[in-house]
C-alpha cells in the first residue's frame, strides 16, 4: 500500500491548512478531524477581525464532500445572529491559532447572502448554491 501524496495547491479540494509546528504527529488533526471538534472555532479575516464562529459543517452525503461551513455572525446569545454558508475551500485552517481565516472584509460579509436559524436555504438549489460560491469567488465543488 502506498502513502497518499498530498494534493498540490491547484488540486486542493478542501480548506487550506497553515501550521508552523509540524513535528507533533500524535492524535488526529489537522489533516483529518472530527467535524464536531471544529464547531465553535473562531473565524477571523486577514486583518484579524472577528467574523464569528463555525456553527456547523454541512456534508454533501451523496458526493462524500463538505458542501459548506455555517458561519454564525453577530447577535447576542444566539439572538439576532445571521448565518452564512461559506464554501469550505474559502477557509484556511490556522492550526497554530486554532481558528479559521476567511479572506473577506467584514463589510463584505455583512452583505453576503445569509439566513437565520429558522429558515435554512437548500444547497440542493443550484441557483442559490452557485450564487453563494460566486460571492466568495470560489468554484463550486460539484463542477
Amino acid at each position: 500500500m502506498s502513502t497518499p501524496t498530498p494534493p498540490s495547491q491547484s488540486q486542493q479540494q478542501g480548506a487550506r491548512i497553515v501550521q508552523q509546528q509540524t513535528d507533533d504527529t500524535s492524535g488526529p488533526g489537522p489533516e483529518v478531524m472530527a467535524a464536531d471538534t471544529l464547531q465553535g472555532d473562531k473565524v477571523l479575516n486577514s486583518q484579524g477581525e472577528d467574523l464569528g464562529t463555525i456553527e456547523d459543517i454541512m456534508l454533501d452525503v451523496g458526493n462524500g464532500r463538505v458542501a459548506y461551513a455555517v458561519l454564525s455572525f453577530g447577535g447576542l446569545l444566539g439572538m439576532g445572529e445571521k448565518l452564512f454558508a461559506i464554501p469550505w475551500r474559502a477557509l484556511t485552517m490556522d492550526a497554530d491559532r486554532k481558528c479559521f481565516v476567511l479572506d473577506i472584509q467584514k463589510e463584505h460579509l455583512k452583505n453576503a447572502p445569509g439566513f437565520d436559524k429558522d429558515h435554512w436555504p437548500s444547497m440542493a438549489d443550484p441557483v442559490w448554491a452557485s450564487q453563494v460560491y460566486a460571492y466568495y469567488n470560489q468554484q463550486p465543488y460539484w463542477q
